[in-house]
Parts: structure tokens; C-alpha cells; sequence
């Protein structure tokens, strides 16, 4: 029997970050993924994938729309949708061939199957028995669903979205979260009409209202038509059409449906019972400040435990998780993990919102920076959106970041770096940020906290 120090379930970006880091730090690593290519739902069917698509598809749309502006004139705009989805399935090959390269540089062992835990320290893949010290359990999410929906026959999640064959002529997206907008996006740029139906009065849930706002009315002229309070009761596809049923108004018909209602953890099969291992309501494993269970020597990461699903969040945790099973030292500051929907523009988000800080009673200072008062904003054409910053009233330190713009998914980097090192809107303000640059606005709007903005 094949003994290991710790195998992880799962080859995501938890896993597979976890699985370096531990074998960085001289532990005998193994993990087990199910698929051929590693990197998980995020890499071949989600993060990775509809990025391509959004890049390749925003360039289509500045080739039809915006080229003229800069004096770029083309002929006949055509769109190859199958060169498109080449290149998409090419990006994503590529990275699972560099992951899987990086487990051979690093000697991480690992084992394509389903693991299943069999009793304490031993696992199961395949044929195979292996023992273990320290199980990690990284085995992700899968997308939810509402009552009514019947999958099949142009009734789909994102996995499906993402390889159209050809442009729907009327795609009805179910949610409007981060997934429902990137894809309906997609699909908007290169021709279909987009109707978004969500449950809530706004989009965007979790997200600074003032941001999820202003998203709202730039994806309305972006021409996506948004049905709010709309509570879905059915989808069913057939052979012409999909018929989707909305409570209190008419049916919908469409060419394709997108269900996006979110994800849940994907903790099936993994034997849970054989050690005593229950999920709480939610699906989710509960797990203490070091990401251990309930059980002795097992620890979960990522999407299957409680907190927001995003990619980068499950990273630091394995990080943090294998660094305190080696050193006894590990921690996540979850002020300053970042989130970013990349529409166009973008949106992202790091630490807490105006409604947080006013549920928590806690007295701040706001900052905002319009990106048309940008010098770079204006050269690029991206004047559209604005920065605001958020800094606790008494002592200036930078509590949230929420942008809506160009890049703005670049620029939450340095707020979530602010976040982490307890930064005032101060340190921010007097740092000095090159010139032309859309990061200007991130400094202006630490002026503005301090009541010192520049250019606006």
C-alpha cells in the first residue's frame, strides 16, 4: 500500500496550489483528479475558458463599433465562431499541459480517478489503496438549479455556454450574478439578444449596491434587457424553441437558456461517512481557522466549505492550510480577497461595502474618482466608471475598494494589497502613481477620502 504524507482530492486551483506548496515545503504529496486535464472547473470549463471568450468577443465588438473612433477602418466584419471556440479550447489546453508540468517539476504524485476516503488517513482511487497522514478535501462546486428546470435540449449551465455552435438568437440567462453576466455578455457582443431574469431587485448580489447600481445601467445600453424580481418557476427546451416561465408574467421563448442561480459543493461520493464527516444545510464541510474538520487529520479548502467561490480564495487557502500542517503557522485574511466580474467594463470589489459598514455601525469616509477626469481614461476611449474608496472615519484605514471601469480588475490588486498591510487612504495618496495611468484614479480617490482630490 502506497503511503503518502498528505493527498488532496481534487486537482482545482485549491488542490493543485495546495499540492505544490506542500511539496515546496518537503512533504510527499499525491492528488487525485477525476478528469485527464487538472485545474478543475475553474481552468477547463469556467474561470479560464470564458475569459478567452470575453476577450475574444469584446474584440469583435471594438473591430464592428469602436475602430472608426481611432481611425481604423476595416471591410466587411465577419464572425468565425468555430476559429473563436478554437482558440478558447487551445488557451485552456495549454494551461492544463503547464499544471500538469508543474506537478512533474515539483514531484507532486498524481493519481486520475475518483478518491474516495475510506477510513482515517486511507483513500481510495481506482484499484488502488493509499494511506495517508492528512487528507484535504478540494473537490470544488457544480452549478446549482431551481425547481422547474428541465436540463437538455438548449437548456444548459455555463459548461454549455461556453461552446454554442452557433450565436443564439435569443438567449434567456437565469441569474445575474458574476457567471450570468460574463456569458450573457459573450453572447450580447456577438449578436444575440440577451434577457437576464433574476430573483433579487438588483444585480450583482453581495456587491457594493451603489456598484451593482451603475453596472445595472451601463449593461442596460450595452443593450442586455434585465427583468429584476423575477421569480423563475420553469425552463424546458425542445427542438425549435425554450420556453422559460416566470411567476406572474408570460412565458419566454428563446433559442437557448443559461441557468446561472450560482454553485454548490461537490462533496458526493467522497466517503464522508466512512469517517464520521457530515456537511452542514448548505452541502458545506465546516472547518476551524486551519481548515480542519471535525475529523482528526482531514481538512477541506475551497468551494466545499462555507464563504464566497472564487478561485484565488481557494489558492490562499490550500497555501495557508499545508503551510500550518508543515509550520503550524496559516491564515487567509478574507478583508482582502478581491472579487471581479470581467464584463466590459469590469467590476471588482475588495473588502467590505457602505452597507456592511452601516450594518456594523462603523463611521467612514468615501473617496470617489470619476474615470472620465483620468488622463488615460480619456487617450483609451474608457471613460466610463469610477473608484471609490472607503476608510474608517477616526483612524483613515482603507476598509473597502469597489470599482467599475477598464481594468478595473487590475487595479483591485493594489487595494487588496492596502487591505492586507492595514494601508491608511493616506499611504495610498501620498504613494506616487505613474502618469498616464487609469491607477491615478485609485490615488485620486484616496485624495478624495482625505478631502484632497486633485482632478476632479
Amino acid at each position: 500500500m502506497t503511503t503518502h504524507d498528505i493527498i488532496i482530492i481534487g486537482g482545482g486551483p485549491g488542490g493543485y496550489v495546495a499540492a505544490i506548496r506542500a511539496a515546496q515545503l518537503g512533504l510527499n504529496v499525491a492528488c487525485i483528479e477525476k478528469d485527464k486535464a487538472l485545474g478543475g472547473t475553474c481552468l477547463r470549463v469556467g474561470c479560464i475558458p470564458s475569459k478567452a471568450m470575453l476577450e475574444s468577443s469584446e474584440r469583435f465588438y471594438e473591430a464592428g463599433n469602436e475602430f472608426k473612433k481611432h481611425g481604423v477602418l476595416i471591410g466587411e466584419l465577419k464572425l468565425d465562431l468555430a476559429a473563436m471556440l478554437k482558440r478558447k479550447d487551445a488557451t485552456v489546453n495549454a494551461i492544463t499541459k503547464g499544471v500538469d508540468g508543474l506537478f512533474k517539476k515539483n514531484n507532486v504524485t498524481r493519481y486520475e480517478g475518483t478518491g474516495t476516503i475510506t477510513g482515517q488517513g486511507k483513500v481510495r482511487v481506482g484499484d488502488q489503496d493509499l494511506n495517508c497522514q492528512h487528507i484535504i478535501i478540494a473537490t470544488g462546486s457544480m452549478p446549482s438549479t431551481i425547481p422547474g428546470i428541465e436540463f437538455g435540449n438548449g437548456v444548459g449551465t455555463s459548461t454549455e455556454a461556453l461552446g454554442y455552435d452557433e450565436v443564439p438568437q435569443h438567449l434567456v440567462v437565469i441569474g445575474a450574478g458574476v457567471i450570468g453576466l460574463e456569458l450573457g455578455s459573450v453572447w450580447n457582443r456577438l449578436g444575440s439578444k440577451v434577457t437576464v431574469l433574476e430573483y433579487l431587485d438588483h444585480i450583482l448580489p453581495g456587491m457594493d449596491r451603489e456598484l451593482s447600481n451603475d453596472a445595472l445601467k451601463v449593461f442596460k445600453k450595452q443593450g442586455l434587457e434585465f427583468k429584476l424580481s423575477s421569480k423563475v418557476t420553469g425552463a424546458k427546451g425542445g427542438k425549435k424553441a425554450c420556453v422559460v416561465s416566470v411567476d406572474g408574467a408570460e412565458d419566454i421563448t428563446c433559442d437557448k437558456v443559461l441557468v446561472a442561480v450560482g454553485r454548490r459543493p461537490n462533496t458526493e461520493g467522497l466517503g464522508l461517512e466512512n469517517i464520521g464527516l457530515a456537511t452542514n444545510k448548505r452541502g458545506q464541510i465546516e472547518v476551524n481557522a486551519h481548515y480542519e474538520t471535525a475529523v482528526s487529520g482531514v481538512c477541506a479548502i475551497g468551494d466545499v466549505i462555507p464563504g464566497v467561490m472564487l478561485a484565488h480564495k481557494a489558492e490562499e487557502e490550500g497555501i495557508a492550510c499545508v503551510e500550518h500542517i508543515a509550520t503550524g503557522a496559516g491564515h487567509v485574511n478574507y478583508d482582502a480577497i478581491p472579487g471581479v466580474v470581467y464584463t466590459h467594463p469590469e467590476v471588482a470589489s475588495v473588502g467590505r461595502t457602505e452597507e456592511q459598514l452601516k450594518e456594523a455601525g462603523v463611521e467612514y469616509n468615501v473617496g470617489k474618482f470619476n474615470y472620465i477626469a483620468n488622463g488615460r481614461a480619456r487617450a483609451m476611449g474608457e471613460t466610463t466608471g469610477w473608484v471609490k474608496m472607503l476608510a474608517d472615519k477616526h483612524t483613515d484605514r482603507v476598509l473597502g475598494v469597489h470599482i467599475l471601469g477598464a481594468r478595473a480588475g487590475d487595479l483591485i490588486a493594489e487595494c487588496a494589497v492596502a487591505i492586507e498591510f492595514s494601508a491608511s487612504a493616506e499611504d495610498i495618496a501620498r504613494s506616487s502613481h505613474a502618469h498616464p495611468s487609469l491607477a491615478e484614479c485609485v490615488k485620486e480617490a484616496a485624495l478624495a477620502c482625505i478631502g484632497r482630490v486633485i482632478h476632479m
